[in-house]
Parts: structure tokens; sequence; C-alpha cells
């Protein structure tokens, strides 16, 4: 890999001025989620309080969505133009991770939220079971990522699965109209395309969404920049490694 391709390796750190006040931003955008989803947003008249689990449940899979969309786009970007920079490559696989965790809050808050409402963790219902295949699919693309190989050849091989798990979301998102489920409707927009939410409730949804989302950009920042340097210790291991092997065959 060529030096010019590794970003702050050698200052320690992933932070800088901006992404340090954007993380503030950040913080302020979700103490106000958690000052309207637990005090401000009243509650549902058939759900009650549980209805508060909404803002974290759907907040999360709408980034899921956005940073597989992101990872897959990213992916598309790489094999578009090989001989740029990896840059494209480690963007896909920090959005990968964060989507993930984030897809495994929506699966546990769905989990928790089920139990109030249907009186079980866990039915297998064609919306639960398709967002945890997904959830499999991308463990199984970090899994791909982590396999042997050079950076180009860990690049290529990830953007393949990439471009084809991304296919997975309309499945998903459309798994409640496509089979019969038990899961409701979208929460802002039904079938007929009215919203379903209004008021306080609505807002404290989309602040929720605008907060996760704040949240992602922010961990995608730095983790780049981490597997970056990653990368860059491992070609200084490479080259360590071939200057060691040189000198035994120079000693012989």
């Amino acid at each position: 890999m060529r030096r010019t391709e590794i970003v702050s390796t050698n200052t320690g750190t992933t932070g800088t001025t901006f992404t340090r006040w954007f993380g503030l931003l950040a913080v302020v955008a979700l103490a106000l989620v958690a000052v309207f989803g637990l005090v401000l947003s009243p509650p549902d008249v058939v759900q009650g309080e549980s209805v508060r689990i909404l803002y974290l449940h759907v907040g999360t899979v709408w980034v899921a969505y956005l940073a597989f969309v992101v990872t897959a786009v990213s992916s598309a970007a790489y094999l578009w133009k090989r001989s740029s920079s990896l840059t494209w490559d480690r963007v896909a696989g920090a959005s990968a991770e964060i989507g993930v965790l984030y897809m495994g809050v929506t699966l546990l808050t769905g989990a928790l939220w089920g139990r109030l409402s249907w009186g079980t963790f866990w039915v297998w219902d064609a919306r639960v079971t398709t967002t945890a295949f997904m959830f499999i699919t991308y463990i199984g693309y970090l899994a791909v990522r982590g396999l042997g190989g050079s950076h180009r050849q860990r690049a290529r091989r990830s953007a393949v699965v990439a471009l084809l798990a991304v296919l997975e979301i309309p499945l998903v998102h459309f798994s409640v109209e496509l089979w019969r489920s038990v899961h409701q409707d979208a929460s802002v927009a039904g079938r007929t395309t009215d919203v379903t939410l209004d008021g306080l409730m609505l807002f404290t949804l989309l602040l929720s969404t605008v907060a996760f989302t704040l949240v992602y950009v922010w961990f995608v920042l730095h983790r780049q920049r981490v597997l970056a340097m990653e990368d860059a210790l491992d070609d200084r291991g490479l080259d360590y490694a071939l200057i060691e092997r040189r000198r035994e065959g120079a000693m012989r």
C-alpha cells in the first residue's frame, strides 16, 4: 500500500477539532432524545408507557439501514476505481461494524417490546426473522473482512458481499406487506401513506433518528481512521519481515 494512503497513522489519535465538536453535538442530541422520550412525550393510548421503546427501536433500525447502504456504496466506489485509495474500503468496513451494533440494539429492543406487546421475546414473524437474517449476514461480512490476504484482496471480496447483502434491506422493510405479520406497520407512514404518529411522539421519533445518525457518523469517522492505522501497522510488519528475510539470506 502506498504511504500516501496512510492518514494520520503516526499521531496516535483519531480525533480532530471537528470530530470533538461533532461528538459534543451528538451527545446533546442524545440528551434531548432522553428528555423527550422519557419525560415529555405522552404514553400511547394502546401500548401505554412501553411505546417509549419505539424511539430507540425505530431510530436504530433506520440508521442501520443507512449504515449498510453506505457500506454498499463505498464498496461499489472501490470496485469502480480499484487503483484508488483504500479509504473507500475502510469506510465500508467501519460503517458495517457500526451498522451491526445498531441492528443488534434493534433486535434487543424489539425482543423487549415483543415481550410487552405479544407476551414473548421472540416469534418467527416475517419482519423479525428477516431482520435477524440480515444481522447474521453482516456479521458474516465482517468475518469475510477478517480473512487472510492483502488489503486489496480483503477489499475486493468484502465489496462483493456488501453489494449482495444490501439487497436484503427492501426485503426486511417491506416484509410486513409481503407476508402476514404480527409486527405492526410503519410507525410514521402506514400502507395508506397517512402519518400514524403526530405531535411530540413524531417529533421525538425524528429527533432520535437524527441523534443516532450523528452518533453513527462520529463512530465511522473515528473507526475508519483506526482501520487506516491497522493497515499501516500491517504494512510495516510485512516490510520488517521482508528485511529480516533478506538479512537471513545474506548471512547464508
